[in-house]
Formats: structure tokens, sequence, C-alpha cells
């Protein structure tokens, strides 16, 4: 179910600037009172959340240490000064850079 974002409104039907979050089905009337408070509400309009191949939550999967593996991509992590484990891939288990 989506997440709606409210503004509570003033006497003259003003935004007050204090918001709050419900988690709403889309077949359901938007509020028109504070749930708490029975203070006047309007619903504001958000741009949906979509994760695609662009977005960083896709990024996260591409770039796991199994799916870099599963492509033949070796991947290190840096443990130290200098000293780097292997995480993904072929090669050594560790490089030492001795400077």
């Amino acid at each position: 179910m989506p997440t709606y974002v409210y503004e509570v409104l003033d006497a003259k039907g003003e935004g007050t600037g204090e918001y709050f979050e419900v988690v709403q089905s889309m077949k359901e009337d938007a509020l028109s009172k504070h749930p708490e408070t029975g203070a006047p509400v309007r619903r504001v309009p958000q741009a949906p959340i979509i994760a695609g191949k662009w977005s960083d939550m896709g990024a996260k999967g591409r770039l796991s240490d199994k799916n870099l593996d599963r492509m033949g991509f070796t991947k290190y992590e840096r443990k130290g000064n200098g000293y780097y484990e292997k995480t993904a891939g072929k090669g050594p288990d560790s490089i030492v850079n001795p400077d």
C-alpha cells in the first residue's frame, strides 16, 4: 500500500508547514481531518518512487559480490592501510601494497 503525505491546514485553509504520513489503500478516500487532532488536512502530491535500472536501488543488486563474480569481475575491499581482500571473482585472496 502507498504512503501518502498530508499537510495540516489552519482555520483559513492555508498550510501550516506541519506534515504527516499515512499508509492507505489507493481505494480509500483522502483524509480531510488529522486522525489524532481532528484538524483539517490536505493530501500533498508526491512523485512516486520507482526503482529502475538507473536508480540507486537497482544499482545495489547489479554491484553485489555474487553478481560481479557471476559476470567475471574481481572485487577487492580495502581492509587496512595498503591491504585489500578479495570479495568476488578470481585472483589472489589479498593484495598488499608495500608503500
